[in-house]
């Protein structure tokens, strides 16, 4: 059973930065993609940020290229998103994904597993 547990969401000003951990278990980040997607109310779930090691291949949301940095630890199983530069608007719920595919996918539908998400807010 692949479960994936996000961590190191909190409430910052803008500017701060903030990382974000997904620890995987029940799958390799090697026979896996991994992606990264936030919510905010209740609106739709978007890409953010994914991750595939079979390249490795990256691709970045527009809205967060050149300040969010996702990388992957297979050593420690752990997929992280380094956020810099936050934006009131960055806030949201965070959600971690894996997909059995190991090309990258930004559509919700491409991932199979998904975590509980980490709450990031930025204040201004």
């Amino acid at each position: 059973q692949v479960q994936l547990v996000e961590s190191g969401g909190g409430l910052v000003q803008a500017g701060a930065s903030l990382r974000l951990s997904c620890a995987a278990s029940g799958r390799t980040l090697s026979t896996s993609s991994m992606g990264w997607f936030r919510q905010y109310g209740g609106k739709e779930r978007k890409f953010v940020a994914a991750i595939s090691e079979s390249g490795p291949y990256i691709y970045y949301a527009d809205s967060v290229k050149g300040r969010f940095t996702i990388s992957g630890d297979n050593a420690k199983n752990t997929v992280y998103l380094q956020m810099n530069s936050l934006k009131p608007e960055d806030t949201a719920v965070y959600y971690c994904a894996a997909s059995n595919d190991l090309r990258i996918g930004t559509e919700r539908g491409w991932y199979e597993y998904w975590g509980q998400g980490t709450q990031v807010t930025v204040s201004s």
